[in-house]
């Protein structure tokens, strides 16, 4: 069933008495009949509007903005930082051909920040559903359906606006890290059957913010190769495909991603993409009933995502696989065999040792060994614990990643520990992790209603997580899929189990998205803190001013204030 979500009736924002969940609520679509939106319709005085608006909501197509209408966008930025908003354009009538176009902002003093530094891009939308259920596998029949905004697309120079019909504009500038602080002003013209002038003023404080590649915040989102050969329609692995990859990959260095993902097997998570994942790495047993592996292609694809900007750890998936199922191919028997015996055996550890003698070689000749971990998902204790032994039988100086629950019977073996969001860890092992250079970090995927990154969730869950991250002193933040779209993501987020926009945060083109955006923003907001919890140490009132603003950040809170309204009551102490 799809239902048409009303910009009247949706605005929670504030109205926390009577709500029994507000951050819930928020995903929710209240119905509305064609009566209905059409008698809204005609209650606008004037035929088109535009209007600067919140990039913290979503808004709908088939209604009018339940907005108070803004021709100025202020707001304060640090250099070096991105920041944004939305232009709205909504009207009664049909309008053909609607532009927009910005100015050069300069201050009083000559200074000017080119209008290169600024990008729009018209925001289109894709089918969502409901959490209700979270995991699990899901037929979207049974599920409520929507259109939400989410995709930015930046390629169309102009759009066709029909009656009766919003239509939302993402709009950024990317402070240069050179700029000039000051006051900057400018402006953005749509046209819409008639022109609309809009003021920016931005302000540019003194402070600058690190480039991506050197954000300390920790962030994974995991890359999945095959699908952008799938939806570009090109041969996997070939000279188009990896043409085509550097462009995703880029845009995710610009996010300050700090991991490679690498599949050393074939469907490392049993394949529930809809997409293969295919291994990197070639096993053969030959006729002497010795091993043979082939990384070409692995040393190829790894050097591939270091060149995009992706290179501070390699995180290999996986000896601990959903499924016990390793391929590879037998000379002997000329055919494919798989690998079924369980972890622990002497079975596999045999299989696991020779290729891991082998594997460690190669990483330490290749320079990769003190970059490179073997990553694990949460699989029972027992099995865990007989991985990180054999692993240390090998060479004990072998990193070993883990996204899961707590456990502190392997604490201490984990280098790269990541948390789902119902654990923090303890304040001591926190600190004792710091002081050894280890990474620990925090994830959400189907289970959590929120917060989180799904195509129907509030848009400021991204930028909360980055503030959550700051205030338990996490390093950064763990999400499953980068990419892995589902049959038709340009226009449907849902997929056969999990939530809808589950599964990726980029479409195909590639375009970015609210939520891609807004995890950005959230993560500046975290260097931001960063630098001034480092700032503040001698200046004790203004530091506890700061720890006061993320003692909010506590996930049980969103219950009762949504993600938009704890952070408009606090984003303003990072630019004072």
């Amino acid at each position: 069933m799809i239902k048409y979500f009303s910009g009247i009736v949706a605005v929670f924002l504030g109205m926390t008495a009577w709500a029994q969940d507000v951050s819930l609520d928020l995903q929710k679509v209240p119905v509305t009949t064609e009566a209905e939106r059409a008698r809204v319709w005609e209650n606008m005085s004037k035929a088109t509007a535009v209007s600067f608006a919140t990039s913290s909501r979503r808004f709908q197509k088939e209604l009018p903005p339940a907005i108070v209408q803004q021709d100025t966008w202020a707001v304060k930025a640090w250099k070096n930082e991105k920041v944004h908003t939305q232009v709205l354009t909504w009207s009664k009538q049909e309008l053909s051909g609607v532009t927009v176009t910005v100015s050069d902002l300069k201050d009083q003093k000559g200074n000017t920040i080119e209008k290169k530094h600024i990008t729009t891009g018209f925001l289109e939308y894709v089918l969502t559903d409901e959490f209700r259920d979270g995991c699990g596998y899901r037929k979207s029949a049974d599920f409520d359906s929507s259109y939400v905004a989410d995709r930015i697309n930046t390629d169309v120079a102009s759009v066709a606006v029909a009656a009766r019909t919003t239509q939302p504009l993402w709009l950024s500038i990317r402070v240069p890290e050179q700029a000039a602080a000051g006051r900057y002003t400018g402006t953005v013209t749509v046209h819409a059957g008639r022109k609309f002038v809009l003021q920016v003023v931005l302000t540019v404080l003194d402070k600058t913010l690190p480039s991506p590649a050197d954000w300390k915040f920790h962030l994974d989102f995991w890359q999945h190769p095959a699908a952008v050969a799938r939806v570009h329609r090109v041969p996997l692995w070939s000279k188009e495909h990896f043409d085509l990859m550097r462009k995703y990959y880029t845009l995710l260095a610009n996010a300050g991603q700090k991991v490679i993902t690498a599949s050393v097997v074939e469907e490392p998570w049993g394949h529930q993409t809809y997409d293969d994942y295919p291994g990197l790495i070639r096993w053969t047993r030959r006729q002497d009933g010795q091993w043979k592996f082939d990384y070409s292609l692995f040393d190829r694809y790894i050097e591939f995502v270091m060149s995009c900007g992706i290179k501070q750890r390699i995180n290999c998936y996986s000896m601990v696989p959903w499924k016990i199922a390793f391929p590879y191919y037998d000379e002997g028997l000329k055919k494919e065999v798989v690998f079924t015996e369980a972890i622990g055996t002497p079975a596999y550890n045999a299989f696991w040792g020779t290729m891991l003698k082998d594997f460690t070689l190669h990483l330490k000749q290749k320079g990769w060994f003190e970059i490179t971990t073997i990553a694990m998902d949460e699989r029972p204790m027992e099995a865990m614990q007989s991985v990180i032994a054999l692993l240390k039988t090998i060479d004990p100086a072998w990193k070993i990643s883990l996204a899961g629950s707590w456990h502190p019977e392997i604490e201490k073996d984990i280098f790269d520990y990541c948390v789902a969001s119902k654990w923090t860890f303890p304040d001591k092992v926190l600190n004792e992790r710091k002081q050894q250079g280890k990474i620990s970090t925090w994830y959400t995927c189907c289970t959590e209603k929120y917060p989180n990154m799904f195509t129907f969730s509030p848009p400021d869950e991204s930028v909360w997580m980055g503030w959550y991250t700051a205030a338990t002193r996490m390093d950064g933040f763990l999400r499953w899929a980068y990419n892995s779209w589902p049959k038709d993501p340009l226009n449907d987020s849902r997929f056969t189990a999990w939530p809808a926009g589950d599964t990726y945060f980029v479409y195909p083109g590639p375009f970015s998205s609210i939520r891609m955006e807004k995890i950005i923003e959230g993560i500046q907001d975290f260097e931001k803190i960063s630098m001034l919890r480092e700032q503040y140490k001698n200046q004790p009132g203004k530091l506890q001013r700061l720890e006061a603003a993320l003692s909010n950040f506590r996930i049980e809170k969103l219950a009762q204030y949504s993600a938009e309204e704890t952070l408009g009551k606090v984003k303003n102490r990072l630019n004072e």
